[in-house]
Parts: structure tokens; C-alpha cells; sequence
């Protein structure tokens, strides 16, 4: 694919610049781009393998890319550490959700706040999004169902009040209905203005919530344009992603 993305947005949240990512001397990116726009939905697809959490992990600075360029709000943010692009704005919802799981619920969310230029969230906002988190706040985390953590988990990303949240595989392992509730916490956030980079397994819920998707296969973009059109095109999704 060109470096010449077809439908990028104008002024971008998140801009990846033909990155390369190595693992040791096995590369597992090759000269990948994607953008996300303000309050834009991007739904990054694949098989297994793919180099879609490689990608996220690249955009955090958790797994440097060698080569290319990665832009946050403005700033290249290429070879900042984790813990800063965290605290400029960037909030992280992991596939293995990451909560200390001998800590409280309550103890997990204070850990998280940050203060950026972008809108505090409150616990109050994050109970109207998922009510039942609210009775859970003395409970340690490790006594949780995988539906309460990732409650937990994207509270803890909404707290750190973010411009743009990468999901890792949201729907990975949770019930029908907790699935559904999560993408439509996903766009909540699109109606909050806020940035989404969603890594997901889950074609069909992806392509609900998404504005743009890319798909990847063995390290590169091999398409990108609009949700509908890979939602609607039967054809093309099978050719694809199989599905």
C-alpha cells in the first residue's frame, strides 16, 4: 500500500508513518501507516499474527519502532517512553486488561488519574456507563469476573482522562451482552470527541462501531477505507478476513 493513506483524516490524532518493528532481528511490521482522526473510530483487522497488537505496542513506545514515525496530537512521540506518551494523553485498554488484581477496584481507578488537555473523566461518568461497577469499588480485582475487570480496565483508561484509547482485543472472552456494552462504550467515546484504535478478533462488532478500518496481514496494510464498505461488501471482508 502507498505511504499516501486515501482517506486520512485532515488533522490527525494519531499518525503512523511507515513504521518498522523488529522483535530482535525478526521484523514484524514493514513500513506500516495508519491515521486517526479527532472523535474518529478506527478499526485496525487481521488474522493472528497479523502485527496488530505489534502496532499498538509501537504506537505506546512499548516496542519501538526502528524506522518510520509515530505522532500524537501533534508531537512525534516516536522514541518517547511509555510512561509519557501515557501521560500526554494516550489511554490503553490491553488485551490481558493489566490490573493489579490484589488491589481494590477503587485503589486501581486512583492509580489511573491524570491530568492532560483533555477532558477529565470522573468515577461518577464511568458508574453511568457501567452501573454495576459502582458496587464492586471495595472489591479486590482478582475476585472479579472478566466482564467486571474490563469494566475496570477502560474506567481506568477513561480516567487518565485520554484523546485517543487503543483497545487490545475488548471483546476477547466476555459474555454476548458485556460485548455489546463495550462497543457501545466505544462510541460514547466518538460522541465525546475522543480518538479509538480498536485491535479486534470480533469482525462484524468492529465494523458496527468503526468509522474507517484497516486490515493487516504478515506485518503490512493491505486495505484500508471506509467501515460500511467492508460491512456491506460480503466479498471483500471473505477475501480479507476470511469472514
Amino acid at each position: 500500500m502507498s505511504a499516501v493513506l486515501k482517506h486520512a483524516p485532515a488533522d490527525a490524532m494519531l499518525s503512523v508513518d511507515r513504521i518498522s518493528t523488529f522483535y530482535g532481528e525478526t521484523q514484524a511490521l514493514f513500513n506500516v501507516s495508519l491515521e486517526v482522526g479527532p472523535g474518529e473510530v478506527v478499526a485496525l483487522l487481521g488474522p493472528n499474527g497479523a502485527g496488530k497488537t505489534t502496532t499498538l505496542r509501537s504506537i505506546l513506545g512499548l516496542t519501538p519502532a526502528r524506522s518510520g514515525t509515530v505522532r500524537f496530537d501533534g508531537r512525534d512521540v516516536t522514541r518517547v517512553a511509555t510512561h509519557e506518551i501515557a501521560r500526554s494523553g494516550v489511554g490503553w485498554v490491553p488485551d490481558d486488561r493489566r490490573i493489579f488484581p490484589t488491589l481494590t477496584v477503587a485503589r486501581n481507578l486512583a492509580i489511573a488519574r491524570k491530568k492532560t488537555r483533555f477532558r477529565a473523566w470522573s468515577e461518577k461518568e464511568c458508574f453511568e456507563i457501567f452501573s454495576a461497577m459502582e458496587y464492586l469499588m471495595h472489591r479486590e480485582c482478582e475476585n472479579l469476573s472478566g466482564g467486571e475487570m474490563q469494566m475496570v480496565a477502560i474506567s481506568r483508561a477513561l480516567l487518565g482522562s485520554p484523546g485517543l484509547v487503543l483497545f487490545d482485543e475488548p471483546s476477547q472472552g466476555l459474555a454476548p451482552k458485556v460485548v455489546q456494552d463495550v462497543m457501545k462504550t466505544i462510541a460514547r467515546l466518538r460522541r465525546e470527541g475522543i480518538s479509538v484504535l480498536v485491535v479486534e478478533q470480533n469482525v462484524q462488532s468492529a465494523l458496527e462501531v468503526a468509522d474507517r478500518c484497516y486490515v493487516m496481514n504478515l506485518g503490512t496494510i493491505v486495505h484500508e477505507g471506509p467501515a460500511a464498505q467492508l460491512r456491506e461488501d460480503a466479498t471483500l471482508r471473505r477475501q480479507l478476513l476470511g469472514v
